[in-house]
């Protein structure tokens, strides 16, 4: 009986269908290649080079002129305390988007650059000018002139279209080998907790990416540009097959924004949100975690006006679902102002759906922008009244007000952040930059301040 069993398992295997290794049938299906998809792409891929002067310090006193408000008092310490200049090199990618010569890279590849070189896949090399800097998407446009020679271009797919498990190529110049592609899939898309920049909506793929693959291109099967490489997880600096690639839709924003000259305006609601988590699902009736919960609303915004309340939960805009709060930021981020969005969301079990026209966000007082000097740890911060139009620029919530650093250096940059509010000094509450200055001009040379930075207060004493 044992044989007969093991007989009718080898015949069962005979007849069943060859499914796994198959001997090809054609000329065509033994020469099956991506050659034609990167013979079609790589040209419109660039190596960007850039330098950048740092400061570097020697000390007899180690740490201690390393510290600008020290120097401030006390001057450079001597010869050795004076600082030398080294020149840092970076090396990136970088894709061309526009046949007169524009070219996103990452900000992160040209951040402080004094000189940009761009490097074509032909071996030419030209000077390049930044256009546009965008720290908040880490994205950069940089402008090459090569005269009337129209330069080859990436044309910019709508990222939306993309499935896991889709086929993509990674294209640009790891560790500085020179151009190189490489392959997978669409591991994930909308990934939301890598901390990258302020837009969190990652597209993630297996295909290999390593340094030097920042700013290069993520491709389709087509030949059209989805992503921008900007990272990797890795524990060892090399690729492990998860990296991340900001999706084309928010290139599209920052491109068309760069070609215009004008400063990056994107649309505002006006609202703090706060993702939906498994106990706030199940204290709303839902039958698992999804949306954005409105936490608080600005009077101005412009969900207050088509009816959305506190404690309302966005789910879909435009027919797009809305998982957490990061997609929703990121979906408003690409839309056009002006644009009416529909909004759906849940109010107390009850579907409901509303246009909204996307605005910007509103000047409700005078920037009165002004750089502080002076001898005090505040002198070298740049200040400004908040308003929801300074604080969208920031990435602040909507509601703050008061005084915030827009920018930080000199004696500052020892202790304060930009993005900092500064709530009180001395004793006195910071309500505009006219109080700010006053309070300053009127200290005896002990210093009590008090900030907000990311929602905590920390104070600093100094006698």
């Amino acid at each position: 009986m044992r044989r007969f069993a093991v007989l009718v398992v080898a015949l069962l295997a005979l007849w069943a269908p060859a499914a796994v290794a198959q001997v090809p049938e054609s000329q065509a299906q033994i020469t099956l290649s991506y050659a034609p998809v990167v013979k079609q792409t790589t040209p419109a891929v660039v190596n960007v080079y850039a330098k950048t002067v740092v400061q570097q310090r020697n000390s007899g006193l180690p740490g201690l002129f390393d510290d600008p408000f020290f120097r401030q008092f006390f001057g450079d310490g001597g010869s050795q305390g004076r600082p030398r200049e080294r020149v840092a090199n970076s090396l990136g990618s970088g894709v061309i988007v526009d046949e007169r010569g524009y070219i996103v890279t990452n900000n992160h590849v040209i951040k402080g650059a004094t000189d940009i070189r761009v490097a074509l896949s032909d071996a030419r090399e030209f000077e390049a000018r930044l256009l546009m800097a965008d720290p908040r998407t880490d994205l950069a446009v940089l402008k090459i002139d090569a005269g009337e020679e129209k330069l080859p271009t990436l044309t910019l797919a709508d990222s939306d279209g993309l499935e896991v498990g889709d086929l993509v190529l990674a294209i640009g110049n790891p560790f500085g080998v020179g151009q190189t592609v490489t392959s997978g899939i669409v591991s994930a898309l909308a990934r939301t907790d890598v901390g990258i920049s302020d837009y969190q909506f990652f597209i993630q793929t297996d295909a290999a990416i390593n340094p030097g693959n920042s700013g290069g291109a993520l491709v389709d099967m087509q030949g059209h540009l989805v992503g921008i490489n900007t990272a990797i997880f890795s524990r060892s600096g090399g690729s492990i097959g998860i990296g991340f690639s900001i999706p084309s839709n928010m290139v599209k924003t920052v491109v068309a924004s760069a070609e215009t000259g004008k400063p990056i305006q994107r649309p505002w609601i006006g609202a703090e949100l706060q993702d939906v988590t498994s106990d706030i699902a199940d204290s709303l009736g839902f039958a698992r975690p999804e949306g954005a919960l409105v936490a608080d609303l600005h009077p101005q915004s412009p969900l207050v006006a088509a009816g959305v309340a506190r404690g309302d939960v966005i789910v879909a805009i435009d027919g797009k679902a809305v998982e957490n709060a990061k997609q929703l930021n990121y979906r408003v981020a690409t839309a056009q102002i002006g644009h009416q969005a529909i909004i759906e969301f849940r109010r107390k079990g009850e579907a409901r759906e509303v246009p909204v026209t996307l605005i910007t966000a509103p000047e409700t007082t005078e920037r009165a922008t002004t750089t502080l000097g002076g001898r005090s740890p505040l002198t070298g911060m740049v200040v400004a009244n908040l308003s929801p139009a300074v604080a969208d620029e920031l990435g602040l919530d909507s509601g703050a007000t008061g005084v915030v650093a827009t920018d930080v250096s000199g004696p500052a940059q020892r202790f304060f952040r930009q993005g900092d509010i500064v709530e009180q000094v001395n004793g006195v509450e910071i309500d505009s930059v006219a109080t700010l200055q006053a309070t300053l001009d009127q200290a005896d040379g002990g210093w009590n301040i008090a900030i907000n930075r990311g929602g905590r207060t920390l104070t600093l004493r100094i006698r």
